[in-house]
């Protein structure tokens, strides 16, 4: 349905991150890069390692042991390449949102041993919490492309 298509686009830009008109202050810069230094430390290793999990238990049992390495090769170079992409960008997009004091409080919380374990911990979370996602996303599109259909199609609007 051409309707549908439309509307999907339309949704996809509403739900992308709406970018800042300031560019923030040197001084927010400066302890923006302070802070993702701290915060990236090893993060891009243990979110590569973490999201590999559920992609390795998908294919384990359908591969050798050669192919499943050579996979896992491919995976973190990708997947740590777009990482770093990501990361690089990440200072200016703190700078942004946050005052220079804001992110003085965040790099001191992260001192703290609560800080500490958080940044150590939060990648094999948010792993855990990206594979329990990655499965029911299939059901939820095919939900959502029903629903909207439905409606689009109450309201008279066809192909």
């Amino acid at each position: 349905m051409k309707y549908f298509s439309i509307l999907a686009l339309l949704c996809g830009f509403v739900l992308l991150p709406a970018r800042a008109q300031d560019a923030g202050s040197a001084e927010s810069l400066r302890a923006a890069r302070e802070l993702t230094s701290i915060l990236n430390g090893d993060l891009i290793n243990q979110i590569v390692a973490a999201t590999w999990t559920p992609v390795e238990q998908s294919v384990v049992s359908k591969v050798d042991a050669a192919t499943l390495a050579e996979l896992r090769e491919e995976f973190v170079r990708i997947s740590g390449r777009f990482a770093r992409e990501v990361m690089d960008e990440a200072p200016a997009l703190y700078a942004r949102n946050f005052t220079a004091q804001e992110l003085r409080d965040m790099l001191a919380f992260y001192k703290t041993p609560t800080g500490a374990k958080t940044l150590e911990r939060m990648p094999k979370v948010m792993g855990e919490l990206m594979g329990m996602i990655g499965p029911r996303m299939p059901a939820l599109q095919q939900e959502l492309t029903g629903r909207i259909q439905a409606v689009l199609l109450k309201h008279g609007y066809k192909d």
